[in-house]
């Protein structure tokens, strides 16, 4: 399969989304996953926005790339959020030649292996809603055609995020967007329960998690509640991955 079939594919699954009862969650999982098979990334991450327009950790490749997204957060500065309030695509070609821009986030992509980042904007007109984290193992440019790729996942994913029927009802987009943020500390949390009693890493508890999700039909949340809420566990840490 070619690229442009898996690009094909990639915007197949994400318009997928676009039904009535949609798990935001998995959607922007699905973008990640999307953006590290099509494009020459080491990692990736997502940063969405709450009501408030304060941003929140929300999806990642690894824990690695979780910690830089939260490091952002906390400190209130770095690509992504340049990204999410510019509306525009934040490329450092080198973080190292950069590092008095975001010194701290700098020095920690250097220590996880990560040499430079295109931040791209989730955004719809004139709305925007997070920001997509790609993070490069080596220096350099990243080609034209992999930034347009990036931005059009980011595009479409941001799309199935909002939802077309409720754009006119600000109120109902902030309270999803706020139900997702919120779910996502749920999943969390059961990662957490998941790499206790398995004695695994986090990367290794969500995709276990997540595995059993899909194979089970069932939506990542309600599963994550139920683990974090006392629910058997043996199941899920028994999945082998795909």
């Amino acid at each position: 399969m070619d690229r442009y079939e898996r690009l094909a594919n990639a915007f197949v699954g994400l318009a997928d989304t676009l039904v009535a009862d949609y798990d935001v969650i998995e959607l922007a999982q699905q973008l990640i996953d999307n953006t590290m098979e099509l494009l020459p990334i080491t990692a990736a991450g997502i940063l969405l926005g709450d009501a408030k327009g304060a941003l929140h950790v929300f999806a990642s490749s690894s824990e690695q790339s979780r910690l830089l997204e939260l490091l952002q957060v906390e400190a209130d500065v770095g690509p992504c959020l340049d990204a999410y309030r510019s509306g525009e695509a934040v490329h450092v070609e080198d973080l190292a030649a950069s590092a008095a821009r975001w010194p701290a986030f700098a020095q920690r992509a250097a220590e996880y292996g990560f040499q430079a980042v295109l931040a791209l904007p989730l955004r719809l007109r004139t709305e925007r809603i997070g920001a997509l984290n790609l993070f490069l193992g080596n220096t350099g440019p990243v080609q034209p055609a992999d930034v347009s790729v990036g931005q059009a996942l980011a595009d479409v994913a941001t799309i199935g995020i909002v939802h077309q029927r409720i754009l006119s009802h600000s109120e109902l987009v902030n309270q999803q967007l706020q139900t997702a943020l919120n779910t996502r500390l749920i999943i969390e949390q059961a990662k957490g329960v998941l790499a206790e009693r398995g004695n695994l890493d986090m990367d290794r508890a969500f995709n276990l998690l997540r595995q059993h999700a899909r194979r089970t039909n069932r939506r990542l949340a309600d599963l994550a509640h139920e683990v974090v809420n006392g629910g058997p566990t043996r199941e899920i840490i028994g999945t082998p991955t795909n």
